[in-house]
């Protein structure tokens, strides 16, 4: 009896939509996860702190605040409390987490380093100099656009730097990246030692905030600012997805499939640079949100950038939620810098990372 065997091209045609069936389902697996973890954890998080407020009545107070409901509140400081602190808070949370997760994702594209993020290589330390620039000086009374600005100049100007430094013959230097990050980090710590010790004791507080990241004080005036950035960033990161994919092929390849280089790198840096300062300006610095995120959801959905982009914003959000929600209620009466406990997570992280670099590269290079 004569057994048939299934010959190879065969073998790849059958296994072919196999593997796009996964590749679909842990998309909308990943997507949908992400989306009802996001809704779930900001009731919960408005819930929770020094007031207790059931889940039900954050929902009711929400379809009152919209206009969708008329039924009376449980107690009537319910509604101040959810509208005036913890809402605007959550926004924020959302979408610092989303701005930075994007902005680690777009700066690994480029810089064709995985190691890349804000806050590793100085570009959140950058921003926050500009920043704290504003405050001790009095800049900051004038418009809440002032302070963004300031920071968006010193992370664009940061991030121009790291780039030029970084780079050599087409690639990026894993070694140099990190140690331009270092001098970068040092430089900013020295300067805003600098303004804490000119600025008087408001600034320094207020300095100080900059330095360990808080989202406590969030106001819907903040909001205004921080949200046209951030959607406007990530629809041109949308727009730059094809070319970022591009971009992995090296700069040659790129450019001969028509990929106008520069001009994708300096849209790019400007992206980074606004997207970073929108969370930095008012958040203060959050460092390795940039670099979790989009590693993770690498591992799930591949590479592709139009999908890591959506997947890393929804995680970011996701990541800066639950941070903030453990800053918020993780000792009784405090507040915990958002900062710090990302560093806690973030840290361990990147030296796990920089020793598979090192092992997949043979060594430094």
């Amino acid at each position: 009896m004569t057994r048939l065997e299934a010959s190879p091209e065969a073998t790849v045609a059958t296994s072919a939509p196999l593997e796009t069936r996964r590749s679909t389902g842990r998309r909308i697996a990943l997507f949908t996860g992400l989306s009802v973890a996001l809704v779930v954890f900001a009731l919960v998080s408005a819930g929770m702190g020094q007031l207790q407020i059931a889940p039900g009545e954050v929902w009711n107070s929400l379809l009152r605040g919209l206009g969708l409901s008329d039924a009376p509140a449980a107690a009537p400081h319910v509604d101040a409390a959810l509208w005036t602190i913890r809402f605007p808070r959550i926004v924020a949370a959302i979408l610092i987490g989303a701005a930075l997760s994007v902005a680690g994702t777009i700066m690994q594209a480029v810089f064709a380093n995985p190691l890349a993020e804000p806050g590793v290589v100085g570009v959140s330390s950058g921003a926050a100099l500009g920043a704290a620039v504003t405050i001790v000086f009095g800049l900051t009374a004038t418009s809440d656009w002032v302070t963004a600005g300031a920071s968006f100049l010193a992370g664009l100007a940061t991030t121009m730097v790291v780039y030029l430094a970084s780079r050599s013959g087409g690639r990026t230097e894993v070694v140099t990246l990190v140690l331009t990050g270092i001098a970068v980090n040092a430089f900013a710590a020295g300067g805003l030692a600098l303004l804490t010790f000119l600025g008087d004791t408001a600034s320094r507080e207020e300095i100080i905030f900059w330095q360990l990241g808080s989202l406590n004080g969030s106001r819907w005036q903040e909001i205004g600012v921080i949200a046209p950035l951030v959607a406007v960033s990530l629809v041109f990161a949308f727009v730059l997805a094809r070319q970022l994919d591009l971009f992995s092929l090296g700069e040659r390849s790129a450019r001969h499939l028509g990929v106008n280089v520069e001009r994708v790198r300096i849209v790019s840096i400007v992206l980074v640079a606004v997207l970073t300062c929108a969370a930095v300006a008012f958040a203060g610095i959050i460092s390795f949100v940039g670099l979790i995120v989009p590693h993770l959801m690498r591992m799930v959905i591949g590479p592709a950038h139009r999908g890591l982009i959506a997947a890393s914003a929804l995680g970011g959000a996701l990541l800066l939620l639950v941070a903030d929600l453990v800053a918020r209620t993780a000792v009784p009466m405090a507040d915990l810098p958002i900062g710090m406990l990302t560093s806690l997570v973030g840290g361990p992280f990147f030296f796990w990372l920089l020793r598979r670099q090192r092992k997949g590269a043979g060594g430094w290079r």
